[in-house]
């Protein structure tokens, strides 16, 4: 994949599953092999939705399951009998998709999207069924659904590096990214790791998350075999964390074994706490610039112009950093540029803003509250970073309690010292656990409120190609193909479409 298409999602393209009424099974079969095509269904599913496998998967009490599907129509009453509901699902998922089709003179047809790069292939695959896939023009006012490379739904053709693939969680956690915006995900897993690492600041601690992110690599302890795809960004964490501890001279608390190379939070608190928030507004002015792409992306230059995430709260962003600036310099000029940026900023925001409104004496007032809340929340995020600092001391604090407690008890002889080792094992474990849990959610909540929050304004749709495992045989085992969400049924009908 071209470096520019990994800033974007993966490009859609609007297809038209188009086949004769008599090969439309064995089309929409090809269809679930490739298993890179979201299929669109009919509001109400059509006659077809209340199938024979419907029919008996409600005789049977199933709302959901598996689905695996027969590459042959099967005997519905020989699934029934055997209790293969995992077969009985994807035969009532192939049933709602039938029954969704538009039928013309023999002829079937079913709308739905496909990444562009799997056109083709796909196309040749249904050639083989006696189907076609035929590119359409996408329609207006409809965006289409968003695949992140490296996502658990990319084809074979989007694959990413692992770690991308473990960064993505990320983003996803946040929610959908729209079709229109650019992908965060190596920014979003290289920021957090940074910020992870200023508050876990301890060069031991940080070699023992990269000690944890090497056993879950090797599938170590087994019963977290699943998270085996994010070691990488543990490990990520781990060597910020342990370059942190290098700076600040920590390892399993200021033993001397290092020596302070850059500070030593305890003794310099201001100095890490503006460094913090001097990294804290870096960070702001990046989310800036790149909710002023996605604006521009999703409404054009109008929206990339007015949005308060976008030219216009950049603008006043930039506005009050250089009249901060010039109060911390003592230069009374910068003030006046800052000034004269910020009431620009404030403008153009308002002009958006009381737009949406309906406008008259409620709608000054509404965008004036409006832009006090952008003016306050700039300060209150730019000041948010400061926990940077506060949790990185909170860290230091703690590795000098232990390592006090400890240097105090092995100065009592043989007995203080037998005493001494517990202390420090334990009280590094506690510091440990408790501080990584602390850091990583404080990460989180800079990244999500005062980052992301800039990014998006709205949520996309995922992409949710249909994909069940096919099987040859009927009787085949159903547990042998790549995993696949549970598909509840909804009443009357074969499948209960993801909203």
């Amino acid at each position: 994949m071209l470096r520019a298409e990994a800033a974007v999602p993966v490009r859609m393209r609007r297809v038209a599953i188009v086949a004769p009424e008599q090969a439309l099974r064995e089309s929409l079969v090809r269809i679930a092999e490739a298993g890179c095509v979201e299929v669109d269904l009919a509001g109400d599913g059509g006659p077809e939705a209340y199938g024979p496998a419907a029919t008996r998967l409600r005789r049977l009490g199933v709302a959901s399951g598996r689905p695996v599907l027969c590459e042959d129509p099967p005997d519905l009453d020989v699934l029934e009998r055997e209790g293969r509901t995992d077969l009985l699902v994807g035969e009532a998922q192939l049933e709602e998709r039938l029954g969704s089709a538009v039928r013309r003179g023999g002829v079937a047809a079913l709308a739905g999207w496909c990444p562009e790069t799997e056109v083709a292939a796909t196309a040749a695959r249904l050639a083989g069924a006696g189907g076609a896939l035929v590119p359409l023009r996408a329609p207006r006012g409809v965006d289409p659904p968003t695949l992140l490379a490296g996502a658990g739904t990319a084809p074979a053709a989007h694959p990413a590096t692992p770690v991308r693939r473990s960064f993505t969680p990320l983003v996803t956690t946040y929610g959908t990214v729209p079709y229109a915006d650019l992908d965060p995900t190596m920014a979003a897993g290289v920021v957090y790791v940074l910020m992870f690492g200023l508050m876990f600041g301890d060069a031991g601690h940080g070699l023992l998350l990269v000690a944890l992110a090497l056993l879950l690599r090797a599938g170590r302890p087994r019963r977290f075999a699943a998270l085996r795809p994010l070691w990488p960004f543990v490990a990520g964490a781990g060597l910020a964390a342990t370059l942190a501890g290098v700076a600040y001279g920590e390892f399993f608390g200021p033993t001397g074994v290092l020596p302070v190379l850059w500070l030593e939070p305890l003794e310099e608190p201001m100095r890490l706490l503006a460094v913090a928030v001097g990294l804290g507004a870096v960070l702001l002015a990046g989310a800036y610039a790149a909710g002023t792409v996605n604006r521009w992306r999703e409404g054009g230059p109008v929206s990339a112009l007015y949005a308060t995430t976008g030219v216009a709260g950049a603008a006043l962003y930039l506005g009050l950093a250089v009249g901060a600036g010039s109060v911390w310099l003592g230069q009374v000029a910068f003030g006046v540029v800052g000034a004269v940026i910020a009431v620009a900023g404030l403008v153009l925001a308002g002009t958006g803003l009381y737009a949406a409104t309906a406008g008259g004496p409620g709608g000054a007032a509404q965008t004036g509250v409006q832009l006090f809340d952008a003016v306050v929340r700039i300060g209150s995020n730019v000041v948010s970073f400061a926990r940077l600092a506060a949790f990185g001391l909170t860290h230091a604090a703690l590795g000098a309690i232990v390592w006090d407690g400890t240097t105090a008890l092995a100065g009592r002889g043989p007995v203080g010292v037998a005493a001494a080792v517990p202390v420090f094992l334990v009280g590094n474990a506690v510091a440990f656990s408790l501080e990584a849990l602390v850091a990583g959610v404080q990460a989180l909540r800079l990244e999500f409120y005062e980052l992301f929050s800039r990014l998006f304004e709205s949520e996309g749709r995922p992409f949710r190609p249909w994909r069940p495992p096919v099987r040859p045989v009927a009787g085949q085992a159903a547990d042998t193909g790549p995993p696949t969400p549970e598909d509840p049924v909804r009443p009357g009908s074969a499948r209960k479409e993801s909203s």
